[in-house]
Parts: C-alpha cells; structure tokens; sequence
C-alpha cells in the first residue's frame, strides 16, 4: 500500500480572553485554533488559524450558589481553559451572580406591545419565522417590494421575542440591509416602511440596543417620514374637501366622491399605523437627552402637536405621552408653546379615554407652571372644563393641581365665580370632618378667598360659620389662612366677622403656637369695622400686654411682629384704644421698631400707618408730638425711594403740621431745602435723572406662599388709606380715609364659641 500522500491535520486550541456575556448569565471564552496540514514526512503543507467562542451558560448560577465550587466545576467540564485561570472564572461568577437583570432577561419588565401594532394587515404569511433561515429573508430583501414586504415581515416575527434579538443583532448583514431598503424604498410602500421600522422598534425597546439603531440612523429616517406622511394628510385633506365642495347631491360624482372617502380612510388607517410605530421608536430613543436635543432641533416638537389634529386615541396616547416626557425641558416648553398646544389638547378634555384623558392633564399640569400658557388654558375655555373634573375621582387631583396654577394669577381668581368650582371646593372642605384637608384642596381655597367675589360666595348660607368652627376646633392654620384672607375684603364679607372677634381674640396667647396666632391676629387686624368696639375687645382679652411685648425684636418671628403692628393700626382707629396704647408704651417701642427694622419697607410703612392713626385723636396726638422723636422718624421717611412710605409719611406730616406751628415750619423748611436742592442738582447736571429718587428698589418684600400680608402686595391686608391707590383684586370700591370716624360706637362682645354638649356640623348647605 503506497502511503506516499497521506495527509495529517494537527490543530491547537490556545484559550484568548475570558468575559461575562452582556445579557444572559454566561461566560464567554475567546479562543484561536490554529490547524496545519501534514504530510507523512511530517512536512508542513497548509496552515490555517480561525478565532471563536464559546458560551458557557450558567443556569443554576442564582444569590446562594458557591462561586468556588462552581467555577471548579466550570473547569472540569471546559477542558480548553487551564487551571491557572481558576481564579479569574471565579471574579467573573461572583460578578455574574451579582449583577442586576438586563432588560431581556426580565421579559416581564420591559416587553414590546404588538397588540397596540399590528403592521400585518394586508400581508398574508403562511409560514411560521426561524431563526435558523435568516439568511434566506435577507436574499428576500434584494428582490421587489412584495418580496421585501414578505422578507422583512418573516424578520419582524423574530424581532418581536426578545430571545431572538441578540442574535439578530450578530447578524450584521440583517440589519445593514434593512436600513439600507427602508432608507431607499420607504416612499414606495407604507407597509415595507411600517414593518422594518417595528423590527427597530423592537431593538429601541431595550437600551442596551440603542447604539445599533443610532448606528443605522434610524432615528433621523423616523423624523422624515413622520414629516413627509403629515404633509401627505395635508395634501389628502385638501384633495377631499374640493372633492366634496364640488360634488352635488347625487349622481356619478357623488359616488365617486364617496368612494375617494373610502379610500381616504384606508390611507388614513395605515398612515396612523406607520406614525405610531416611528413615534414609539422616537420615544425609546429619546431615554438619552443627547438623541433628544437632537430631535429637538429637527421640530420634534411642531411635528407632534401637528398629530393631535388626529382622531386615533391610541396614537393620541403616544403623542401626549412623548409632548410630557418632551415638556419637563424649558426649551421644549417654549416651542409648544409657540405652536398652539394648549389649544389642541382641550378638545381634549374631557374625553372617552381614561389613559388619554390622565395623560393630558398631567401634560398640562406641566406646562401651567408658564404663566402664558395659563392665560392660555383659560382663553381656550379650560376652566369650565377642568371643574367639572372634580367630581371625577381618578382625574380630581392632576385637574385641582392645574386648577390651582391658574388660582395663583390674580386676572382669573375672578373667573371662578363663573364656574361651579367654589360650591365645590367648599364641599369636599366639609366632607373631609376631621382629616386633614389634602393640600392642593385648601391651597386653591386660600388663592381664590383672596378674590372679594369668590370670598362672598365661600361665605354664602353657613360657609364662614362652618370654616370658623372646623378652624378653631383643629386648629388648622392653613384653614385660618384661607379665612384670613376672606377678611381683608370690605363690605357684607368683613361685616360677618363680628360674631367671631372674640374667638379670634381668646386664641391670641403667649403659650399658643406662632403660626396659628399669626393667622387669628392676621384675620384680627383686617377687621376694619366702624362700628366694632375696640377697647372692649383689648381689656376683656388682655391683648394689650401680648402686643406690647411683641413689639421688642426678636421676641417673635418677624412675620408675627408685623402683623402686630398692622394690628395696633386697626384698633388705633378707636379714640379710646388710641388712649390706652399711648399710655401703656406703645409708641416708643414702635421708635425702637422702627429703628430696628428700617431698612425692611412693610415694617416702616406699617408702623408709619399707625402713626398716621394715632394723630387723628387729640390725645395720642399730643403724646407723639411732644413726647416722642416721631415727627423727626418722619421727617427723615418723607424722601424715601418707597412710593408708598413717602405718601403716607407726607399725609402724617400735614396733620401734625396743621396743630403744632413749631412742627410746622420744620416740616416746611425740609420741604423746601429738598426740592431746592433738586433744582440746584438739575441746573448743574442736566443729565440728572428727576426720577431717580423716586426710584423703587426694594428688595426685602416679605412673600407668603399663598398671599403676602402688608401694605405692598396686591392681595395683602391693605390699610384704607392705600385703597385709593391700590384697589383689592380688581375691585373698584376704594374708600378715603379722610372720611373715617374718629371713634366707633360701643359694642357688646360676642360670646360665640363651642361648648361641651355642641356638636360639629360639617354638612355644607
């Protein structure tokens, strides 16, 4: 037997890089083989090398198994890794057993929808996808577009169970040629377009995977055809409506026009498919801020309200879900802002759909912290629609949410009136007996009492008597917050006060908590009622002793402090009360106040007010011009930068003027030397500002979350002397001070409060 051309193959394995698989719990050994080719002399003939995996897939591998153990067992059955590795396959377990699920792993968390796609329609397909044939669906993807349509349909199938998503994603040539046919042929058919952009939804589902569509630039193509399909729908509009506008009422046209609708709609249907599965996609992708700027400055924004012209809910779902994601961002804010979202979306609201209806209101939730998209909301007849959310349990919190964005801007606490909101706000205030009041309920309360109209109405049949009693008897301060501000307001309102002065008054005590005095005395102080008998208030309660101590600073939060002194400015209007401050001391501490606080304007206008009261009664008036240093404070506040403090500085200097010569020509003198040194400024420098000392510059406003107490906000407890300057909430029926009383008549206290055998009633009526 010749053995002259045997041949022997000899091949050496030679183990490379050992790591952990990215998705599943397996180790992946890299390997090189290098195979030669003999001869029988033993002379080398052919030599060939070929590099490989191999996946050893850990099932058992769970939080309790014994690394150690286990990758001596790894070993023993993969010979090709040395025992010198031992201690490398041992980190590697120990951080596969560590490591936290991939999203394929845990199909249940993340899972694509193909109920919600169905890109099938149409498309016959006889035969069951495998995995072991994609070779043959991609040749498919080189023929016509029915064969394309079939090949990449055949693919979708695999790409819709996660499990098959690695290794499509090894297969290069899949991918490359589906990008390649829906880059090329997507304007052919909206089938092709509508599968292959799904099979990359499936990808973009998982985040692991979002490199490979970005790779592809499969996002850039979504937004074309996202834009070229809404361009078409213009187009197919316009074409239907000449089509109706020339159609008469029977006849041959007639039919072909209905037949045109037939066909418009089934367009329409598989347009609204192909947006949906290239929005959802635009979605995923849109996890990375990076992806999402990018899409931002292609019109993502534009592009998606454009859609909410639809009928679809489903794909309306989509698009509100992806304008909220999109909203969080200032800028994205500001686009929709430009583009009429907030008016698309109210056709919106209400709606049929649950998940839509909860998606809009969130989406306009976020977008209601602009204040002009607020002006919006209510141009565009949102509020009407909004209360009537109330009554519906699962959307009542996100609409009382948006509710009280819009309560927040002064020009529509009126408005409210006009719906069916404050009976019921006030309801659920009753409802809730003796639970805590949720907060956006009684913020939205407290918001629209500051409104005179809104507060009349909370007032209506037994509303103050049921809010003064839940309030006293919990001591709620947020409750009394929203009374507060029920009182500032002049008229019927203010007059219904009367029957709980002296409530209000017995909760003002050292020992009680400064927040809920704060708010009894807030509401105290704004009860400028003429015919309210001050003086019997402060001795049956002892107040004056409270208010005198108050004044020191430090002795309180200054929030407390101020309302203190706006305090002693009301029951200053009683002659009598006048007298019993003035005697107990009051007024050098107010100096020392002054003096403390002066560079903090509610506090200098405040205590300036009070002076301005005090010199109406003959009494106090002697006490501040003779005994105390206050016309000179006043003289030096009669310039200041502070429109307001220099009004009411002016005022109280021309009263005393008008009494004490002395003061008088004092008074007259700085007045002079001022506006002289003015003239003489402006000769010298005719490039002088005249208006610069009249500047307002404060920076020290004491802001509250629900309202601002103090001469110098909108919806504070104004004095009457700025309610010619500065009407309520745009009420118009300012009064003079000049025409107030210098004493009130006496009145008996009122003894209403809660007694043992008295039960509490909270039904409202």
């Amino acid at each position: 037997m010749n053995n002259d051309n045997v041949l022997v193959r000899l091949a050496k394995v030679t183990v490379g890089g050992l790591d952990v698989h990215p998705t599943e719990k397996a180790l992946v050994v890299h390997y090189e083989v290098e195979a030669s080719i003999l001869g029988e002399s033993g002379g080398h003939m052919l030599g060939e090398r070929k590099e490989g995996q191999k996946i050893i897939r850990m099932k058992s591998l769970s939080p309790s198994t014994d690394v150690g153990a286990l990758a001596k067992k790894v070993l023993e059955e993969c010979k090709m890794i040395p025992a010198s590795r031992l201690p490398q396959v041992e980190q590697l377990l120990y951080y596969l057993q560590n490591r936290k699920s991939s999203p394929v792993e845990s199909k249940e968390k993340r899972t694509v929808k193909p109920k919600e796609l169905t890109p099938f329609e149409g498309i016959e397909l006889n035969e069951e996808a495998s995995i072991t044939r994609v070779d043959e669906y991609i040749e498919l993807l080189y023929e016509g577009i029915p064969e394309k349509i079939r090949g990449s349909a055949l693919i979708l199938q695999l790409a819709r169970n996660p499990d098959n998503l690695e290794e499509l994603l090894h297969n290069e040539t899949a991918l490359g040629a589906l990008a390649r046919v829906l880059r090329e042929d997507w304007k052919q058919s909206v089938d092709l377009a509508t599968i292959i952009i799904y099979i990359f939804f499936c990808f973009s589902s998982f985040s692991q995977f979002h490199g490979v569509v970005s790779h592809y630039k499969i996002g850039a193509l979504c937004m074309s055809v996202v834009e070229h399909e809404l361009k078409r729908y213009d187009a197919w509009r316009e074409e239907l409506r000449k089509k109706n506008k020339s159609a008469p009422e029977n006849g041959s046209l007639r039919r072909d026009q209905d037949k045109a609708l037939r066909k418009y709609h089934g367009l329409l249907a598989k347009q609204e498919q192909l947006l949906r599965v290239s929005l959802y996609l635009l979605l995923n992708l849109a996890e990375d801020t990076r992806t999402e700027l990018k899409m931002r400055n292609k019109n993502i924004v534009a592009l998606l309200v454009k859609v909410l012209e639809r009928d679809d809910e489903e794909l309306l779902v989509l698009v509100v879900s992806f304008l909220k994601k999109l909203s969080i961002f200032l800028e994205n804010k500001n686009d929709m802002a430009e583009v009429d979202t907030v008016e698309r979306l109210a056709r919106l609201v209400p709606c049929k759909h649950e998940d839509l209806l909860n998606l809009t209101l969130r989406l306009l939730l976020n977008l209601s912290f602009d204040s002009g998209l607020r002006a919006k909301m209510v141009e565009v007849g949102l509020l009407p629609k909004l209360t009537a959310l109330l009554g519906d349990e699962n959307n009542r919190q996100m609409a009382m949410r948006i509710l009280y964005h819009i309560s927040m801007d002064d020009r529509f606490k009126g408005m409210f009136v006009y719906t069916d909101c404050i009976p019921q706000l006030m309801q659920m205030l009753y409802e809730h007996g003796e639970e805590e009041i949720e907060t956006e309920l009684i913020s939205i309360c407290i918001n629209l009492a500051a409104n005179k109209k809104n507060a009349q109405l909370m007032c209506e049949g037994d509303g103050l008597k049921m809010l003064m009693k839940r309030a006293l008897k919990m001591k709620d301060c947020l409750l009394m917050k929203m009374i507060r501000n029920i009182s500032q307001h002049d008229g019927q309102t203010k007059s219904l006060f009367i029957d709980y002065v002296g409530d209000l008054a017995a909760e003002i005590k050292a020992e009680e908590e400064e927040e809920w005095v704060l708010e009894c005395l807030g509401t105290l102080a704004n009860l400028t009622i003429p015919d309210l008998d001050w003086e019997l208030v402060l001795k049956e309660y002892n107040l004056v002793p409270y208010l005198k101590d108050r004044l020191k600073p430090g002795s309180a939060e200054d929030d407390l402090i101020l309302e203190v002194v706006i305090m002693i400015g009301t029951v200053s209007m009683d002659d009598a009360c006048a007298v019993m401050l003035a005697k107990s001391g009051i007024i050098p501490a107010l100096i020392e106040l002054l003096n403390a606080q002066q560079e903090d304007d509610e506090f200098v206008c405040q205590i300036v007010y009070v002076f301005y009261q005090m010199v109406f009664h003959q009494a106090t008036r002697d006490v501040i011009i003779k005994d105390t240093q206050a016309p000179a404070y006043l003289i030096d506040l009669m310039h200041d930068k502070n429109a307001e403090i220099r009004k009411v500085c002016d005022n109280t200097l021309d009263i005393i003027a008008e009494y004490d010569e002395e003061w008088g020509r004092k008074i007259q003198s700085e007045k002079f030397r001022f506006h002289n040194n003015q003239w003489l400024e402006m000769v010298e420098s005719r490039q002088a500002d005249e208006s610069e000392p009249y500047l307002y510059d404060n920076d020290n406003d004491r802001t509250d979350l629900f309202y601002s107490a103090g001469t110098l906000s909108k919806d504070s407890a104004v004095p009457d002397f700025f309610s010619d300057l500065q009407p309520q909430n745009g009420d118009s029926d300012a009064c003079d001070v000049f025409d107030q009383t210098s004493s009130s008549p006496a009145r008996p206290a009122t003894a209403y409060g809660f007694r043992p055998d008295e039960q509490p009633f909270y039904q409202y009526s």
